[in-house]
């Protein structure tokens, strides 16, 4: 199978996102809406939740070394059947057990998802051009990701409340809707998905024995890389934060915004549309990112350090927000400001390592993202008991204000070098990151680090930093 250009490479990282990420928008309204009416308490839901999270991390590692040992291919159709499974316990679960086996299925799902796409992304673009920039097209990505997840929350929210009554027995539909939408994804990448490095020897079971054979190695060479380099573990760091404010805002706002809303029942219609908003404007922040780099004079660490803040003050917010408008707006400006910090996070992973590991370390920030969101597990119930909604939000916040400073440690690219002597032209502006066009074509000044040479030093990162933000 011929590999595919950068441009129509990125027309099939940007579609398939959205196929994988518009079923999981589905049920995001319904879940905790879901188990509560069937006996479930918040602290049983988080202890459900953390499953999930513990689950993922014991296998984030080795499915993503899996990855880079067997193929991106096979790897994304078992999570898409995994997930699909999932969808289907959803249904049926009506005690902890169940759910937490449903969640269980989705977990080990979303760990072998968490790098292989994006990996596939890049190895094909670079395969291309070797300096190209990715920042574009992981930006387009994150925008059909957001889009994706809005219109599904959208129509997840609003499925269980078309009828009047039985509105209990309706949370369900959201997951069959879900398990029809995996099916086509499954297809999708089956038909799109192409190899990338080189030819494969041998039978097929062959392949999968050295694979597997593969993975400790893979991993335990993407680990040590992941502590080595300074760039890599503040990459890590910043993603632990990400998961515990998502963790929250996605633990805590269903009972919110019901509560908000004074309607338990028409709980699931009002967080969904609230979701909804804050996946648009997640969308919005992707499409910002190139922009957010610029208009930060290419300096990436004052970029994100800034986007990062903001994410804080924003979930912080959240606690001053008595009516649902004010916390839908604070929920939108988190989605918004963190949606654009990520695409420049991850540009800076994928400058760091090679095509052999970069699935591997796309999944160990994915690792660092679900025990963030483990820690939200824990921590956002008991806040809520000790203090009310407005203390799980006023941490939180807090803690993300403070992480902000650890972006100031990236060290900037040659590529973010170069920016400083180019004019922001308009085609840099949110309007132009939804354009297709070719993500490589600024891609000159560019670099691809097969391996660092080491870890940054200290005394690197303060001179990566040390220019005037304005």
């Amino acid at each position: 199978m011929t590999p595919p250009g950068v441009r129509s490479a990125t027309r099939r990282f940007v579609t398939l996102t959205a196929l994988r990420w518009l079923p999981v928008g589905l049920t995001i309204p319904v879940m905790v809406l879901l188990a509560t009416s069937r006996g479930l308490t918040l602290t049983q839901i988080g202890l459900v939740s953390i499953i999930h999270s513990i689950t993922v991390a014991c296998l984030e590692l080795p499915t993503g070394g899996l990855a880079d040992a067997v193929g991106r291919k096979p790897v994304l159709v078992t999570s898409g059947v995994l997930h699909l499974g999932s969808c289907a316990a959803f249904v049926t679960a009506d005690s902890v057990a169940g759910f937490a086996f449903a969640m269980g299925l989705m977990a080990v799902g979303r760990a072998l998802d968490s790098g292989p796409l994006e990996a596939w992304y890049v190895d094909t673009v670079h395969g291309c051009d070797p300096h190209a920039d990715v920042v574009p097209g992981l930006s387009r990505a994150g925008i059909a990701d957001c889009l994706a997840l809005s219109a599904g929350a959208v129509a997840g929210g609003l499925l269980p409340a078309l009828l009047e009554g039985g509105a209990t027995t309706l949370l369900v539909l959201p997951f069959v809707a879900a398990a029809f939408l995996d099916l086509v994804s499954i297809t999708a990448v089956l038909v799109l998905v192409t190899p990338t490095g080189p030819a494969r020897t041998g039978s097929a079971l062959q392949s999968v024995r050295r694979g597997v054979a593969a993975v400790p190695a893979t991993v335990t060479a993407s680990v040590a890389l992941s502590v080595r380099d300074g760039a890599l573990r503040t990459i890590l760091l910043l993603s632990a934060v990400c998961g515990l404010c998502l963790g929250t805002l996605e633990l805590l706002g269903p009972g919110l915004f019901a509560d908000l809303a004074g309607s338990r029942t028409g709980g699931s219609a009002v967080f969904g549309v609230v979701m909804a908003a804050s996946f648009l404007a997640g969308a919005a922040g992707a499409a910002l990112a190139p922009t957010a780099r610029r208009l930060a004079r290419g300096s990436l660490p004052w970029a994100v350090a800034g986007l990062t803040a903001l994410s804080g003050l924003a979930v912080s917010g959240v606690s001053a927000g008595d009516t649902v408008l004010l916390a839908a707006a604070a929920y939108c400006c988190f989605y918004l400001a963190n949606a654009a910090a990520w695409p420049l996070l991850h540009a800076v992973l994928h400058a760091r390592v090679g095509a052999g590991r970069r699935a591997s370390v796309l999944s160990a920030s994915s690792l660092a993202l679900m025990l963030g969101g483990a820690t939200a597990s824990l921590l956002s119930p008991r806040l809520v008991e000790a203090g009310g909604w407005p203390a799980a939000y006023l941490v939180v916040g807090a803690a993300t204000v403070g992480a902000g400073l650890l972006a100031l440690r990236l060290p900037r690219s040659g590529y973010e070098e170069a920016l400083l002597h180019q004019p922001l032209h308009d085609r840099d502006h949110l309007l132009g990151g939804l354009v297709l066009a070719d993500p490589g074509a600024g891609g000159k000044h560019g670099e691809q680090l097969t391996e660092p040479a080491g870890a940054v030093t200290t005394g690197e990162q303060g001179r990566a930093v040390g220019v005037d933000p304005t």
